[in-house]
């Protein structure tokens, strides 16, 4: 016990030192500041920082795309190390498990480092080791971390003291996630169930497969794949693909996962793109999202309402996505909303519409109003953003929008419910019907409480042209209904004629009829209801 505290008061010290030699209560951190801080911090806060840079809910954009660097390669474990773990993890010798096994590692980072290796069936695998003793220094870290965020509590970034952040509950999850890329039976899980649920055609996308009997918590094997990440365009064009088929394949593959999966890969940075013989592979399973349904649908809501200019429609969503610790001053959502939209409606095309600024811009709207978006929607505002900067790098002329627009318009198309719809719009019509039958008898007796002296009136008239067109508009409606209403009448009598030529034994003309009228009743009451 003493030692564990000895350590911890070691590790304490360590920490401090590093604030003290960056100047951190000086002037706080610049984002280059912060990253090398994490850096000189350990394998912790490099994970930490590396988790961060997908939370624009938390940091910055700024920031986010600063830590976003940590990513890249750390100094590598001795082979020697290596082998050990393998063998501790299967008790097999090396040389029992691998025809071939290389010491060199392809690549290293603060967490484990990737090993290729030919198994005796000649299978060409990667084998992720995990570094020794990194769990435990992890966790050691971590709980000077909830003691810290005890400490502190709770922080504000406004003077006003909205904006507030639970560092608790940000540590906590912070947790969580690591605790999972620590057990590598998570990321094996995560791969199996990407490939069985998101994997259509090989042919088209692919990933890798798990070596199931070279996994396990501190190990983690799976096929290799042949070939060159996205971050080496230049051999894209070397080896004669199409740069247009591949980013067409990579775009529709994550829109599937999101829209028709809801299993999605939550970093899909051009290093986790492979590309071998002209398929993209996704690789690197440590960090995937997961949405339902509903949500999916909210979020798709969203999407939609913003190109079809409805903020009032966006507002209500972003409503029901996100929580908030105070009461939402909607009237003020809504013109804020409204101001985005028209914003962005002013771009010519789909095409030229700047998803990365438009996601940042709502993600900072609602910050501004306290609503918190859950984590899941976090990682996919930042996944499409990524996957936008990954299209744009790889194929400049591919309308990214412009295809994300038209899966959700498929995806709408096929969740629509014509039936339910047009009960609910015949419901409606019914009512406001009933109300409009009752409108002769409620005139005639305020005229008569009026004539009688029995009632009195008091008139302040504000906002006149307001209320002038809100009458107009209403008549015109009810005078759109009356059209329908007459229309309808009109081809119900049509049906007793015989009138050529004829759709299953009904007039053409009175079929056009019935479908018009519905059409034109619909829009009536849709205009009745909004107004």
């Amino acid at each position: 016990m003493a030692q564990k505290g000895m350590r911890d008061s070691k590790r304490s010290a360590e920490i401090l030192a590093v604030f003290a030699a960056h100047n951190f209560y000086a002037g706080g951190f610049t984002p280059v500041e912060m990253r090398t801080t994490l850096e000189d911090l350990g394998p912790t806060y490099v994970k930490i920082g590396q988790i961060l840079s997908s939370r624009t809910d938390i940091l910055p954009e700024e920031y986010c795309a600063e830590l976003a660097r940590l990513r890249s390669d750390v100094a590598p474990l001795p082979a020697s190390v290596a082998r050990e773990v393998i063998e501790s993890q299967t008790g097999q010798r090396i040389e029992d498990l691998y025809a071939e096994f290389q010491d060199e590692p392809l690549g290293s980072a603060s967490i484990a480092q990737a090993h290729y290796g030919v198994l005796k069936d000649g299978t060409r695998v990667v084998t992720k080791v995990q570094r020794p003793l990194i769990a435990d220094m992890m966790r050691r870290d971590f709980v000077l971390l909830r003691k810290l965020a005890s400490f502190v509590g709770v922080v504000s970034g406004e003077e006003d003291g909205e904006g507030m952040i639970d560092l608790a509950s940000v540590v906590g999850e912070l947790e969580r996630v690591t605790e999972e890329e620590l057990d590598f039976r998570v990321e094996a899980s995560h791969t199996r169930e990407f490939a069985n649920k998101c994997i259509e055609d090989p042919a088209v996308v692919s990933c890798p497969t798990i070596v199931e009997e070279l996994t396990s918590r501190r190990i983690l094997t799976m096929t290799y794949v042949d070939g060159y990440s996205l971050e080496h365009g230049d051999r894209i064009d070397a080896d004669g693909y199409d740069r247009h088929a591949i980013a067409e394949a990579i775009l529709g593959s994550y829109m599937h996962q999101i829209l028709d999966v809801g299993i999605f890969h939550g970093d899909p940075h051009q290093g986790n793109i492979m590309l071998s013989g002209g398929v993209p592979y996704w690789i690197d399973f440590g960090m995937v999202g997961f949405v339902d349904d509903h949500s999916v649908r909210l979020f798709q809501t969203v999407v939609l309402a913003l190109i079809s200019r409805d903020a009032e429609t966006m507002v209500d969503t972003m409503l029901a996505l996100g929580g908030s610790s105070r009461k939402v001053d909607k009237p003020r959502l809504i013109e804020d909303v409204d101001e985005l939209v028209e914003r962005y409606a002013t771009v010519g095309s789909l095409g030229d519409l700047d998803i990365s600024s438009l996601m940042a811009d709502l993600t900072d709207l609602m910050d501004e109003h306290s609503l918190s978006m859950p984590s899941s929607y976090t990682m996919l505002v930042r996944g499409l953003v990524t996957i936008e900067g990954v299209i744009e790098e790889l194929c400049p002329d591919y309308d990214v929008f412009g295809f994300i627009t038209r899966k959700m318009m498929d995806r709408a198309r096929i969740d629509f419910d014509i039936a339910g719809s047009l009960m609910s719009e015949a419901e409606s019509l019914v009512i406001t019907g009933k109300r409009a039958a009752k409108l002769p008898s409620l005139t005639y007796d305020v005229l008569r409480n009026l004539a009688k002296g029995r009632m009195k009136v008091n008139l302040e008239l504000t906002g006149y042209d307001e209320l002038a067109n809100r009458l107009g508009a209403m008549v015109r409606s009810v005078i759109l209904a009356a059209f329908s209403c007459v229309l309808f009448l009109g081809s119900c009598m049509l049906c007793s004629t015989d009138i050529q030529p004829k759709t299953h034994g009904v007039p053409l003309v009175a079929l056009i009829g019935f479908v018009f009228s519905v059409a034109v009743g619909i829009f009536a009451v849709r205009r009745t209801v909004r107004r």
